[in-house]
């Protein structure tokens, strides 16, 4: 009894401790009640009232026990759980849901979908809010952005290729001589799309800067006024990848000029940095209970260096020509999230047909961790393929670029609350300086057949949605 009762202060103690630390006293009468039993237990020196009490801690104690002896590492999450992030677990999610936890790793049903089947959140969540209420590993909560989704069934990600807001190009001075500005520019479904995904990410293919100086002999160099990251705003941006070939075009200057632009405008980016360690950031979406990495980097420059790497003191992108340092990235964002969604910048401009160095890319990139691959720079389409069980989306062109009439779309992944993930082609034409949306008709038709003619091994259906034809 005197063990038993040693143990339950222990536990008691560590149950009070983390609803302190977290603030986590919401909704647990089942703590309250063993807290005043224990309070009065100190002051008589009685037994415990009640045995089925007694055997309700121990049985619970047993629990924690069982999880942290049996979990394999990957029914954890990777994550370093112990007795207090159980203790934090019974506090919230009730004393229930990890009975039954334990229960499934008695049984040897080590599955680690159970902790989101169980309490609505992933592991890799929980290990987030946990952080999040107790203090622990802080770091934990950096580049972290919790997104409300439209349903509870599924997560919707919108991905575009280049969009360009360069002073004096097409697209910026048609935008500043149309009355409603950037929204004559997109068709009205279009615009709704953009605005109504969960989570809508573009190739940032600019710098945002008045400063700097244009890179000596480079044919192109885009810059445009801080203050048209608006625009972005109006889109329904939320990540933007600044991996790319003119994101330096006015020097180290103005890369860091668009990085404060976007952090002021609250806008995360991938892909580039004030210095290496920046430039390999991940970033996290939390929604719907699933964590989401997003990563980028880019192949080009494979033959000039106009584009500066990033180094350790240094500002510049993260290069994956020789893919060691993005394999790092893609390896720590699948430790840490459910999803990893790559978006490398590759390929040879104005050429459909993807490279034999795409495809190894790609074979490497899922090989480190990629659930989905979709790629961008050529400034036309290209088509899918699976590599290794993995989508890959070789090139979406230019979105909204210039005034030429070019077939493109948009990138949909859909992730579905069972975790299967779902990708879709949206068919768009850009002409005359705007971006339609094709729902129906010839032309629609025409850019789902020129996307099936440039892929290979997949089948893409009347609604756009891509699968496996090798399986």
């Amino acid at each position: 009894m005197r063990k038993k009762m040693r143990k339950r202060g222990l536990l008691l103690g560590l149950l009070a401790g983390i609803l302190v630390i977290g603030g986590c006293g919401t909704g647990n009468g089942f703590m309250e009640d063993l807290t005043k039993e224990t309070q009065s237990d100190a002051v008589s020196g009685t037994k415990l009232e009640t045995e089925d009490r007694e055997i309700e801690l121990t049985d619970l104690e047993e629990a924690y026990e069982t999880i942290l002896e049996h979990c394999t590492k990957e029914y954890i999450g990777n994550k370093p759980i112990d007795e207090n992030f159980l203790t934090w677990m019974t506090a919230n999610y009730g004393r229930e849901t990890v009975m039954e936890l334990a229960s499934d790793v008695e049984e040897g049903e080590m599955d680690v979908n159970r902790w989101y089947e169980l309490t609505g959140n992933s592991i890799q969540v929980l290990w987030v809010l946990y952080c999040r209420d107790t203090g622990y590993q802080s770091d934990t909560l950096q580049n972290v952005y919790f997104k409300e989704c439209a349903s509870e069934d599924e997560i919707v990600l919108d991905f575009t290729g280049d969009i360009n807001l360069s002073e004096g190009w097409a697209t910026t001075k048609y935008m500043d001589s149309q009355k409603n500005e950037i929204f004559d520019c997109f068709s009205s479904d279009l615009i709704m799309e953009m605005q109504k995904a969960d989570i809508m990410m573009i190739n940032n293919e600019y710098t945002y800067s008045t400063g700097g100086t244009a890179i000596p002999g480079k044919a192109y160099t885009f810059r445009a006024q801080p203050s048209r990251v608006e625009v972005l705003k109006q889109l329904g941006v939320d990540i933007v990848s600044v991996a790319n070939n003119h994101v330096y075009d006015y020097g180290p200057e103005a890369l860091v000029d668009t990085l404060e632009t976007l952090e002021n405008a609250e806008i995360p980016y991938v892909g580039a940095g004030r210095n290496l360690k920046e430039a390999k950031k991940i970033v996290y979406f939390i929604a719907n209970g699933k964590k989401i990495a997003i990563v980028s980097a880019t192949q080009i420059e494979r033959s000039y260096n106009y584009t500066k790497e990033a180094t350790k003191d240094t500002p510049g992108v993260l290069k994956t020509l020789n893919p060691d340092k993005f394999v790092e990235v893609i390896k720590e964002a699948r430790k840490n999230s459910d999803y990893v969604i790559v978006y490398p910048h590759w390929g040879t401009e104005g050429t459909n047909v993807y490279g034999s160095d795409q495809e190894a890319l790609a074979k490497t990139f899922a090989e480190a961790g990629a659930d989905v691959i979709i790629g961008g720079h050529t400034h036309c389409l290209q088509g899918f393929s699976y590599v290794d069980g993995v989508p890959v989306l070789y090139s979406l062109g230019n979105f909204w670029f210039n005034s030429a009439r070019l077939e493109t779309g948009m990138a949909q992944v859909r992730i579905q609350k069972d975790g299967e993930l779902k990708l879709r082609f949206l068919p768009c034409m850009q002409e005359n300086t705007k971006t339609r949306l094709l729902t129906e008709g010839s032309e629609r038709t025409e850019v789902l057949d020129f996307m099936r003619r440039l892929s290979d091994g997949v089948e893409i259906d009347e609604d756009g949605y891509v699968t496996n034809s090798a399986k």
